[in-house]
């Protein structure tokens, strides 16, 4: 775009930051989208450059960016990544003619189909490309607030366009597109921030949720079949809060109970009494239970009768200090009625000054969850209201459902996506929930999926194995997002679920101390014609492409030096819904956070089209020899020596390490089939000849009726190595 005398404005209702961090010099602007109007935006940003528009030949381009393309003023390039050398080398050779009369290159995207706040439409090939004609690359995130604002949000609440100038990728690095990417996320990361709706506390927004969405939603319990609507919960819950702000001045309550309208309403209670909500592990070992309850300092736990009866070995205190749903109901009915008429009078802003729910969240605690302890003993993990309503925003931005929204709730509570999934997003997004108290009933389960037509299920690959055991094909044809994490989804389990119920599993990933979802793959989007690209949103066996606003960093898990993306290692992520720290652990702290990013455990790698591969916990990894050695890709190697594809429906194999005097660590397989020291040697055999490490290969195994899993329905991974443990000993 040529330069002329009068001056370009910055139009009033964009958003933008990093601009002053691009040098004088001559570089290549390449965004991740591109309108007409960010063109204007970007000109007039970066108002004193001279610009040489760069688009691939025959890409599809919006219209009035190709009727501006075609003015005579706009001075334009063209490439193909098909072209022949010489016709690449005639391009390279006009761009730098152009960066040498001191003109600034501007990539020009073309349409994709694409899901809402994709990273990028443009194609890894494409920024390949342009990196090898050795001028720095400006990657600029551009964001449109009002295509992922939640169901709560008021319309024109927001800027039209949030330009982010991510870090420019230098001529000298070696890997030019692992660090576009990084730049490009990192960005993401800084507009998302952005966002005024992380400030709201998440009490005001469900307290909007439940007004927005109270005559077309509603809870249905799986256990009894009754209905409620949300104008009902939203009345039972204010007056549940009346009543805790007198009955205790402690800041967090607990809550057991298990997945239901109990669970719903005494966690609405709590918070909208401005408290925070400890939903405690009822199966949990005593002395775990015991540590949350005086880590939490809780004088009160709400319950009910009939659960109570149903847990004898969890430590209850005494009964003063237990607060029993079903008795207390009917003494707060007439304050449920009034709440229930002021909600139908008052719109959301002045029921919460009458109920005294702050509308400002920010960094302030609202939930308390523990850890699952299944390596050891749980840390308490505080929530801020920011970090939960990130997640809310994160998860349900790229979510495409229009009709039947509904959502299996049979989590438990206590489990951070039950937490946040199940309680949080189905109230601000207004999807109806159908709630189940135990995920290990699949076949009553598939028969609400069938009956309520539920359109997203979330389950553990423990949980899948239980679907495929007992549900029918058609009982799950209604379910298009059948979501799974909280551990390794096997390729077996995948393609077994994908046969019986023609759905594609969609493996995600995250963490307690991140709200928790931080990935996910989805259905790849419709094209929105023939000539256009599809980008993916669904890769089997990653755990799919970072949620919006999540920013992630690799680094070597010896050295701390960070890595391309593309190169396996510990992974970091730094995002809004990233927990403050560990509760009243300070150095447990410090030794998974550093300069606002927080260390997994984990180990992996990011492919070309941003999909994260998990390879590994470091706690799932044994050194063995001064060799890392991966647990998970030894149970693989195992599972498929030993036929275990054929019945997926059941797990059957884990490895653990235990001390060992020669190696630092030794391998022991735990087994549901019996293992001879014959049956050893012979699978020893099978695995050295599939090319199988010898220094990965156990010698000694444990057999048992039942692998141990956690009620997440993860691998128990303490009590498998408590198991290692004593029959090492008692041999």
């Amino acid at each position: 775009m040529p330069n002329d005398s009068s001056e370009p404005t910055i139009p009033s209702d964009i958003l933008y930051e990093g601009h002053n961090d691009l040098p004088s010099e001559p570089l290549v602007i390449v965004p991740n989208r591109l309108l007409k109007e960010d063109i204007e935006a970007i000109s007039a940003i970066l108002a004193d450059r001279e610009w040489v528009f760069v688009v691939e030949t025959g890409s599809p381009i919006d219209a009035p960016i190709a009727e501006f393309l075609e003015s005579s003023e706009v001075e334009k390039l063209e490439f193909s990544l098909d072209a022949k050398e010489a016709e690449k080398e005639q391009f390279a050779d006009a761009a730098h003619a152009a960066a040498e009369e001191g003109k600034f290159l501007f990539f020009v995207p073309s349409r994709a189909s694409a899901l809402r706040a994709i990273l990028s439409r443009t194609k890894p090939g494409v920024v390949r490309f342009l990196a090898e004609l050795n001028l720095p690359i400006a990657p600029v995130y551009i964001e449109r607030p009002a295509e992922i604002a939640l169901a709560v949000e008021k319309e024109g609440g927001h800027c039209r366009t949030v330009f982010i100038f991510g870090d420019l990728v230098s001529v000298r690095s070696k890997h030019r597109f692992p660090s576009y990417q990084q730049s490009l996320l990192e960005a993401r990361e800084v507009a998302f921030t952005k966002d005024p709706i992380l400030e709201t506390s998440l009490a005001f927004l469900l307290l909007k949720g439940l007004l927005q969405h109270s005559g077309t939603t509603r809870v249905i319990d799986g256990l009894d079949g009754s209905e409620i609507g949300f104008d009902k919960i939203l009345a039972a819950s204010l007056a549940l809060a009346s009543y805790l702000k007198k009955e205790t001045n402690k800041d967090r309550v607990g809550i057991v109970l298990p997945p239901g309208k109990g669970g719903l309403i005494a966690n609405l209670g709590v918070l909208f009494a401005g408290k925070v909500p400890v939903n405690l592990n009822f199966t949990a070992s005593t002395e775990a239970i015991n540590s949350a309850i005086r880590q939490s300092e809780l004088d009160r736990i709400i319950s009910a009768d009939k659960f109570i009866s149903k847990t004898p070995r969890f430590p209850w205190p005494p009964s003063k200090e237990v607060i029993l749903l079903e008795r207390l109901i009917p003494k707060i009915k007439k304050s449920a009625i009034f709440w229930g008429l002021m909600s139908k009078i008052l719109p959301a802003p002045a029921l919460a000054t009458a109920a005294g729910i702050s509308k400002k969240g920010g960094n302030r605690e609202a939930v308390l969850l523990f850890t699952s302890g299944s390596s050891g003993e749980p840390k308490g993990v505080p929530l801020t209201h920011r970090n939960l309503v990130a997640n809310v925003k994160q998860f349900g931005t790229p979510l495409e459902v229009s009709e039947n929204r509904s959502i299996l709730g049979c989590l438990p509570l206590f489990h951070s996506l039950g937490c946040t999934v199940t309680l949080w997003f189905p109230i601000i997004e207004g999807f109806n929930l159908i709630t189940y108290p135990s995920p290990l009933e699949t076949g009553t389960l598939a028969e609400l999926i069938e009956k309520h037509k539920v359109v997203l299920m979330l389950a553990t690959p423990t949980f899948l194995r239980g679907y495929l055991r007992k549900a029918k094909p058609e009982q799950l044809t209604s379910v298009q997002l059948p979501i799974v994490g909280a551990e390794k989804l096997p390729k077996a389990v995948a393609e077994s679920f994908k046969n019986r119920f023609g759905t594609n599993v969609l493996e995600g990933y995250g963490l307690t101390e991140t709200s928790p979802v931080t990935n996910v793959n989805l259905p790849d989007p419709q094209a929105d014609s023939d000539d256009v690209r599809v980008v993916p949103s669904y890769r089997l066996g990653s755990v799919g492409q970072m949620l919006p606003g999540v920013a992630v960093r690799i680094t070597d898990p010896s050295s701390g030096v960070q890595l391309p993306l593309d190169q396996s290692g510990m992974i970091w992520f730094k995002a809004a819904n990233v927990f403050p720290g560990y509760l009243k652990m300070p150095r447990k702290t410090e030794e998974v956070m550093k300069d606002g990013w927080f260390c997994t455990g984990d180990i992996g790698r990011v492919d070309e089209d941003g999909f994260l591969y998990i390879e590994g916990r470091l706690s799932r990894f044994s050194k063995i020899g001064g060799e890392m050695v991966p647990h998970e890709k030894v149970e693989q190697a195992i599972n498929n020596a030993l036929g275990g594809g054929d019945d997926e429906s059941v797990r059957k194999f884990a490895i653990v390490g235990v001390p060992d005097e020669k190696k630092g660590e030794a391998l022991v397989l735990i087994t549901t089939e019996p293992m001879n020291d014959q049956a050893m040697i012979e699978l020893r055999y099978e695995l050295l000849d599939k090319e199988i490490p010898a220094l990965w290969i156990p010698r000694k195994s444990a057999y048992v009726d039942e692998i141990p899993v956690l009620s997440s329905g993860k691998l128990d991974i303490q009590g498998c190595v408590d198991i290692a443990l004593s029959r090492s000993k008692s041999e």
